[in-house]
């Protein structure tokens, strides 16, 4: 027994799988998550693996929540380590009282263990080196094994496992068989040799209900396809590269004329990030619904062309899936790093719509938007995902779609208005919403022409570099922006129980973590309003927030407090009454972390100064 008492608890733990990149295990790690939602449990599962094709650590986190917490905790109930590598670390990493289930095949010293938590081996290489001949096979059904193992441990219905084999290899008959073989040789070893279940354990529900279990890329893809989209142009970066490959899945089925079998659809790898944006504009300068898909370094390349769309006012949308910068940084990892450099994309005076999804049914609704949004303003529009929405499922909302939904396709001038002498001007603002009517190539024979360029111009497009018509056209664009902000959608606030001179402000990813961490911090005694920013232009409401209260956190994740400089910039607010809570290793944050770090921030302004004798 651990010195410690063991953890407890039905419905309500954290496992890590620790593992070496290649081996073959996220599709038995990733079914292992399945089986949970399968007896309607939710589960948050989260992949942390390397930049390298194989050989280094890569974990798979399952967070497992009745109560439907589906943000990263913090620390592990259980670890089920199968990387020599990093087994010292992910041992470490192990709750007081936490499990380790372990390949026992090599014999290892007890001061390889930890007193306080509860060792479990299994001699995982002796099985499968007795069973397989083939050495892929015995590292393959390895992963299958421990799985086995864990039904046993932990009390999931083996039955549900069994199905997901048969689905997984559904069309390669030949591999189920071999599959559920290894499962049970994992459940026979795991009844004979081990106590079971554990104190933590699983027990069928009902709170999974009509969710969907979807990677954040693929959602945003069919987003852009119910949006209208025809057209794709990228250039492979991670982690957005499945962001294109899903949407070429997606066209496939959607995109196809059911009469002539024709592909009513483009999608064209460029040869790099420039010339990708600097097609989508093309084709969205010829009327089509275009998108990139792409990350930071790839934002940083096409800089000179997102600034030709801004000026020329041309719709564009770019999905960015962000990860850990600078440069190279860390392909795999997650961060919220982008903000400023999407913001103000480009050089000169520049100010560009971004929306920022929490998950993958807002991936969904708003990657479809973001068409409605570029073609209405006539300008680019950004999706802010990351890499812990778009590479990784997640448990939402069904998405929900109006067949009677009408593109909104903004101020274009048909041929029957111009013939009837409706006056046109490019860059004409003719009802004070900072947008002005375009028109489509070949709309008219002899009416409507302009000369798109990115040099200054006048509102008929004629070239010019006097100063006046350059400041007119640039202060219209700021209207222009203006009206965006009652276009994009609006923030959202959930106001504490009780009133606070505190409140919170945050966007995107961070949102589930957030949900958790309130109800942590509230346990210490705090209360907090909250506001999940869903996009720039900050709507008023966003002054009004931090004006109701002393002060504001801002939580994100990046190192620089990037949001709050941009709340700061954007709506004159002073920074003293913004508090940057920053969280930028790489992974997801936790709530845990915003707990512990705001939960301090707001001890501390209890403390009552000591009174100085007289």
């Amino acid at each position: 027994m651990p010195a410690t008492s063991p953890i407890s608890g039905v419905n309500d733990f954290v496992v890590r799988f620790a593992n070496v990149n290649g081996s073959g295990s996220a599709s038995a790690n990733e079914m292992f998550a399945r089986a949970i939602l399968r007896m309607g449990i939710p589960a948050a599962p989260r992949n942390i693996f390397p930049s390298n094709i194989q050989g280094l650590p890569t974990w798979y986190e399952v967070r497992v929540s009745e109560a439907g917490h589906l943000g990263a905790r913090g620390g592990t109930d259980m670890m089920v380590a199968m990387n020599p590598q990093t087994f010292d670390k992910d041992i470490a990493s192990i709750e007081p009282g936490g499990y380790l289930l372990y390949d026992s095949t090599k014999p290892m010293p007890p001061s390889k263990f930890r007193p306080d938590i509860t060792v479990i081996g299994v001699p995982l290489t002796a099985i499968c080196n007795r069973e397989y001949s083939d050495p892929r096979q015995r590292q393959l059904f390895k992963n299958i094994i421990y799985i086995g193992v864990l039904t046993v441990l932990l009390d999931i219905d083996v039955k549900v496992v069994e199905q997901l084999i048969g689905e997984q290899y559904k069309g390669k008959d030949k591999l189920i068989a071999p599959n559920i073989h290894a499962l049970h040789i994992g459940r026979d070893y795991a009844t004979l040799n081990l106590s079971y279940p554990l104190p933590i354990k699983l027990r069928a529900s009902d709170k999974v209900g009509d969710r969907i279990f979807v990677e954040g890329n693929s959602a945003a893809a069919l987003g852009a396809v119910y949006g209208g989209a025809t057209v794709c142009a990228w250039y492979p970066i991670t982690p957005s590269s499945s962001l294109a490959d899903a949407f070429t899945r997606h066209c496939a089925k959607l995109r196809i004329d059911p009469e002539t079998k024709e592909a009513k659809y483009a999608i064209i790898q460029a040869e790099d990030e420039l010339a990708s944006i600097g097609m989508v504009i093309g084709a969205a300068w010829n009327g089509a619904r275009a998108f990139t898909a792409t990350s930071g370094p790839g934002i940083s390349l096409m800089q000179e062309f997102i600034g030709l769309a801004y000026f020329a006012e041309i719709p564009a949308v770019l999905f960015n899936v962000q990860r850990a910068g600078p440069s190279t940084g860390m392909p795999t990892r997650t961060q919220q790093c982008d903000i400023i450099s999407c913001a103000y994309a480009s050089h000169g005076d520049t100010k560009h719509v971004l929306l920022f999804p929490e998950d993958p049914a807002e991936a969904f609704d708003m990657g479809a938007q973001a068409f409605d949004l570029a073609d209405r303003l006539q300008t680019p529009v950004f999706v802010m995902l990351d890499l812990d929405i778009g590479m990784n499922h997640h448990l939402c909302r069904p998405f929900a779609w109006d067949d009677k939904r009408i593109y909104d396709r903004g101020k274009v001038m048909t041929a029957a208005e111009l013939e009837a002498g409706k006056e046109f001007g490019r860059y004409l603002d003719v009802d004070g919403d900072g947008i002005p009517y375009r028109t489509y190539p070949g709309t008219h024979p002899t009416k409507g022409s302009f000369f798109t360029r990115g040099t200054s111009r006048d509102r008929y497009a004629k070239y010019t570099e006097e100063g006046a018509p350059y400041v007119d056209n640039m202060q219209r664009l700021l209207r222009k922006f203006d009206t965006a902000k009652d276009l994009v959608p609006r923030p959202l606030i959930a106001n504490a129980e009780k009133p606070t001179k505190y409140g919170v402000i945050y966007i995107g990813s961070t949102a589930p973590a957030m949900d958790e961490a309130i109800h942590l911090i509230e346990a210490r005694g705090h209360s907090l309003d909250r506001m999940r920013v869903r996009a720039f232009p900050f709507h008023s409401s966003v002054n009004s927030f931090v004006a109701d209260h002393d002060f504001v956190y801002v939580v994100e994740q990046n190192r620089d407090g990037q949001l709050r400089s941009l709340i700061v910039n954007e709506c004159g607010i002073d920074p003293v009454r913004l508090v940057p809570i920053l969280h930028f290793d790489g992974t997801p944050i936790t709530a845990r972390f915003i707990a512990r770090a705001i939960g301090d921030h707001l001890d501390q302004l209890k403390v009552k100064p000591a009174k100085v004798a007289s």
